[in-house]
This record gives structure tokens, C-alpha cells and sequence, in this order.
């Protein structure tokens, strides 16, 4: 019987050597940790094999966990291929874009309140208040600035409130959620930052993060929150790639969840 092959990028290798430890006989895992080549032919996925160059392998499964600079055409084949993916591959795509991923995600939330502005390509801008620029592709406190007074825009931005509280993010896997304390020495708050970790979980957070789950049809997915210091919560931005890898419970949750999921 021909082993049915599974495709997974961006996990690191002793992550998907513990997947392939739960995988039954049948199943044949390729792994890249950066994108591989593929292309999409009639329908079938195929991927070009790590050790023959111009030799490509029909794939049945993908397990996607990372972010690339050139990922959105990688992400829109799999969604236009529309097989079996993890994290789900239009859902990933709705989200990758920063600024659209956001406007998708203010539809699915109800702590969407913040008053937005928007500059297209290089503008100037004034605010009487402190406020938040982000602009750009990248997640993890990147392209971010915040100022009050005068600022231009150096390409297309989204500028919001600066909102003085706690962060958050609800993790969910599979079933599995958890609340993180994000932290930071400045403003910029981060997963990555010493000192963040589980936290009690805000059942109206939580409620809210599990039906943005439900309309981006994603089983994996990351969604941060901000608490203001009056109690007002505040979404901040949806991660289609939440990083799985930083705490050691949720690696435990992901590599379960995966494992199942490749061989439902």
C-alpha cells in the first residue's frame, strides 16, 4: 500500500520527528523548514522532494506553521488547492496581510470599538493623542510605532489608539486554549518576552477568540488582546501562525493535535 504523504513546513525538527513518532506505518512525512517548491496541477498538490531536485511527489496533508516573506502566493495555492490543511489554508490566507487581516477580523469580534485610521503610502499624519502606527506583513511588535504630535507614514499604515493596560493572547489548538500574559520592558509586548506565560482565562475573551476560531475555520490560531487599565477590552490582531513552540505545554497540545489530525 503507498504511504500517504504528509507535507509539513516550519516546524523545527524535533517537533515533527515527535509527530512522526505518533504517525501509524502508513503514513511518509516531508518536511521543510523553510517553503518548499510545489505547485498545484489539475487539482493534486505536489511538492519537489528534498533530495532529487525536479522531482515532485504527489501530497495528501499539509501541517503549516511559519512565516515567510513571500508566503501569500504559497498560501493562496493551498487554499485554491482546498485539501486538507492545518491550520486551514483560507483562513491563513484571510489573516497573512496585516492591515486586511485585521478588517476581516473586526467583522468576527465584539471588542472592535478602537476608532481606526488608515494613511495610504506616505503621508502625513497628527494626532493630539498617542496613538499606534503598524503597517507591513510581519507579527511580533514588528513595524510598529507609536507617537503623538506629527509623524508621516512611510507606506500604507493602520493607526489606532494607544491603549495603556495589559496584553493578552487566547492560544487555541484542537479543543485546548490557554490565556498568555504577554510581556515587555516598553510598550511593545511579546509571548517572546521573559516573564509571559499562562495566565487565568477571561471567559469573554475566550468566547470571543473561539468565534473568531469559527469564522477564519481555523483549529489553530492566536488572537491578542488589550485590557485598559478602565477594564475595556480591545481586540489587536488576529496571528494565522501563532508561535506553538514557546511554551512547552502548547508545543505538548499541538504535536498531540497534529498527530490525530494527520491520521483522522
Amino acid at each position: 500500500m503507498e504511504k500517504k504523504r504528509i507535507l509539513i513546513v516550519g516546524l523545527e525538527e524535533n517537533e515533527v520527528n515527535a509527530i512522526r513518532k505518533n504517525l501509524e506505518f502508513e503514513y511518509l512525512v516531508i518536511h521543510y523548514d523553510m517553503l518548499p517548491n510545489v505547485k498545484l496541477m489539475e487539482g493534486q498538490l505536489l511538492v519537489e522532494s528534498p533530495t532529487v531536485p525536479g522531482k515532485y511527489f504527489v501530497v495528501d496533508k499539509v501541517v503549516f506553521h511559519g512565516i515567510y516573506e513571500t508566503d501569500v502566493d504559497f498560501l493562496t495555492l493551498l487554499a485554491l488547492w482546498n485539501g486538507p490543511c492545518l491550520p486551514d489554508a483560507l483562513g491563513m490566507m484571510d489573516l497573512r496581510q496585516r492591515i486586511p487581516g485585521l478588517v476581516r477580523a473586526l467583522r468576527a469580534t465584539k471588542f472592535g470599538s478602537s476608532k481606526r485610521g488608515m494613511a495610504i503610502g506616505r503621508q502625513q499624519w497628527h494626532s493630539d493623542t498617542e496613538v499606534v502606527a503598524k503597517w507591513g506583513i510581519w507579527h511580533c511588535g514588528e513595524d510598529k510605532h507609536k507617537f503623538s504630535g506629527d509623524w508621516e507614514s512611510s507606506e500604507t499604515s493602520v493607526i489606532e489608539p494607544f491603549i495603556d493596560g495589559e496584553a493578552l493572547r487566547i492560544m487555541i489548538v484542537g479543543d485546548r486554549h490557554w490565556q498568555i500574559r504577554l510581556t515587555g520592558d516598553g510598550w511593545l509586548k511579546s509571548i517572546h518576552n521573559e516573564g509571559s506565560w499562562e495566565m487565568d482565562v477571561d471567559p469573554e475573551l475566550l468566547e470571543d477568540s473561539l468565534n473568531i476560531a469559527k469564522h477564519f475555520n481555523l483549529d489553530a490560531v492566536g488572537v491578542d488582546y488589550m485590557v485598559g487599565k478602565d477594564g475595556q477590552r480591545h481586540l489587536l490582531e488576529v496571528n494565522h501562525i501563532p508561535n506553538v513552540t514557546v511554551f512547552p505545554f502548547i508545543t505538548e497540545a499541538f504535536v498531540a493535535y497534529a498527530s490525530e489530525w494527520i491520521m483522522r
